[in-house]
């Protein structure tokens, strides 16, 4: 019996032997079209390709290897897609790597979501490098949260050994040393990379709620202060105007404003007050206010019509991860809410990687994983695939895994009760499968996993032992100075690397304060008798009059009356996880 024999990838066909910046060379002769959208050449130490790339089409050439057992045939037959594919790599039956027996997942199948699991050391990485590299050699964007340090390798063209050859001979891959466009991103800044920012109106009350770590009372609390800022025209752009806007309605001043409608208590209020400023004593104030990152960024292609491979340097924000895993939900409601529906594409827009899934939903409310849950469910129609990576499937709640079609499974360990536990519900996650998958998967060794992917027609694929792919780019990060440069010479850098403080809540309502402030000091020292004359009584008028015309034309003035006029009876949009629409 034979099996199919897949084209080769297009990763696979792509050669360069040293970094270049893209765009220097031209297109490569049969690269599959990129999507749609807007276009930028990337900065960064990418290589172009010198040869052809051609993206896998029509039926598979027939093995030449020997025959298949018949299970280990059964199994083959199920990755012998006849349209484009990301090649994985080869099966693996009886502890033998077949590399005439490919595993694969289609290209149209990506905006089906997927799962990477496995424990730590299993080559969880290494999978999301391959994936990408693939990803962006057929023109499809893709982004990656970096949070050891060791992605950045993407940009550069990897490095000949032994290893990588003779895993190459066992999977049948014709390994070719490529590097891949690329941008780096950093959280505010903190790191190497252009930094990403977003407003805290943008951010929205939810989300905040997530990283503040508030309870349901408050997150309901600060929930109305945003509403309150929404519909007056306060626009809290960083932390400090939220800070203001919660300080001026617990006050005696702002009580009356939220009176009608709930109001907070002085206890709320000063809860949210101390949690934002040991949220501030964190560093965590450079993460929001403008330029706010647009995540259309996200969307673009490299000149060559290669998939930007977009990386977010998260290793000086490691010991944050509530914040960091909240701000990736941020990039991706975003996203939700910007792009349009496009339906079933033969091609995703972009495949979003969700690193360190399990910090998002630890101690979430059932609103949030709601909200995630949608998210997951709707924006597969607007052309982006999601992929959770994770240790084990039961880090992901069970509404959210139902919605992800593809899974690539590393090996787990069962050193513990615990242990035995996630193992026996990772199998259970499974379909029924030829193997012995409480075997398999603590026998896996590094590089290897168990997939099942949703074939082009929509129907789940036998389970396959894998023997995986090497990554055709740097195993591990670029050089701290080439990094550095990378990013400097972006055309992006200019754009969001200098944090700038336009006037807002914090303004406002200081200026508010301070003319409240004149008022009262005015009418203290004005004459307490009534003028004796008419003459007197017109001076006095006169006075008055020039005092108004000095506040009306004053510049707080002249900004509050315009703010309020501007939001008068049109209160901010919101969407999912209360994140503001553009």
């Amino acid at each position: 019996m034979t099996d199919p024999q897949p084209n080769s990838s297009a990763g696979e066909a792509v050669t360069g032997e040293a970094a270049v910046t893209p765009g220097s060379t031209p297109a490569p002769s049969g690269t599959t079209a990129p999507p749609s959208g807007p276009t930028s050449a990337p900065s960064g130490p990418s290589a172009a390709p010198s040869g052809s790339t051609p993206a896998p089409s029509g039926p598979s050439a027939a093995p030449s290897g020997p025959t298949l057992p018949s299970p280990a045939a059964d199994i083959a037959r199920g990755y012998a897609f006849t349209g484009p594919a990301l090649d994985l790599g080869a099966l693996l039956w009886e502890g033998e790597c077949h590399p005439d027996a490919p595993v694969r997942i289609p290209l149209g199948m990506l905006n089906r979501h997927g799962l990477v699991a496995g424990a730590t050391g299993t080559g969880k990485t290494k999978t999301l490098q391959l994936i990408a590299e693939q990803l962006s050699a057929q023109g499809v964007p893709v982004f990656l949260a970096d949070v050891k340090g060791d992605i950045s390798g993407v940009s550069a063209p990897g490095q000949p050994g032994e290893k990588v050859q003779r895993r190459a001979a066992e999977v049948g891959q014709n390994w070719t040393a490529t590097g891949f466009p690329a941008e780096f991103y950093a959280l505010g800044g903190l790191g190497p990379g252009i930094p990403v920012r977003a407003t805290v109106t943008a951010f929205g009350p939810v989300l905040m709620s997530k990283v503040l770590g508030l309870n349901t009372t408050q997150e309901q609390s600060l929930g109305l202060i945003f509403h309150y800022a929404d519909t007056k025209g306060l626009e809290l752009y960083d932390l400090k105007d939220l800070r203001a806007v919660i300080a001026f309605l617990a006050s005696d001043a702002g009580k009356p404003e939220l009176k009608e409608i709930g109001g907070i208590s002085s206890a709320t209020a000063g809860v949210l007050m101390r949690t934002l400023t040991a949220f501030e004593a964190q560093g965590a104030a450079a993460f929001f206010g403008e330029p706010e990152f647009d995540t259309s960024e996200l969307l673009r292609t490299a000149s060559d019509g290669r998939g930007l491979v977009s990386v977010l340097e998260l290793p000086a924000v490691q010991d944050k991860p509530q914040l960091f895993s909240t701000f990736l939900m941020w990039l991706l409601a975003d996203l939700f809410q910007d792009l349009p529906e496009v339906g079933d594409l033969d091609r995703p827009k972009l495949v979003f990687f969700f690193d360190e899934a399990h910090l998002l939903f630890n101690g979430a409310s059932k609103a949030f994983l709601d909200a995630i849950t949608q998210t997951v469910r709707l924006i597969r129609s607007k052309g982006v695939g999601v992929f959770f990576v994770t240790q084990t499937p039961k880090d992901v709640p069970g509404d959210v895994l139902a919605q992800l079609g593809n899974r690539v499974q590393h090996a787990l360990r069962a050193f513990t009760p615990d242990d035995a536990k996630a193992l026996r519900a990772t199998v259970s996650t499974f379909p029924n499968s030829a193997y012995d998958l409480g075997e398999s998967l603590t026998s896996l060794g590094t590089g290897e996993a168990v997939v099942t992917v949703l074939s082009e027609n929509g129907a789940p694929t036998p389970v396959a032992a894998t023997r995986l792919r090497a990554p055709e780019s740097l195993m591990g990060p670029v050089d701290a100075a080439v990094l550095d440069s990378a990013v400097k010479s972006s055309p992006l850098y200019g754009r969001y690397a200098e944090a700038v403080d336009r006037e807002s809540a914090y303004e406002k309502l200081a200026a508010a304060e301070a003319a409240s402030a004149a008022r009262a000091e005015a009418a203290e020292s004005a004459p307490k008798t009534a003028p004796k004359s008419g003459r007197s009584s017109a001076k006095g008028a006169a006075a008055d009059a020039g005092i108004v015309e000095q506040v009306v034309h004053s510049g707080a003035f002249k900004s509050l009356a315009r703010s309020m006029g501007t939001q008068l009876g049109r209160e901010i949009s919101r969407s999912l996880f209360g994140v503001r629409k553009r």
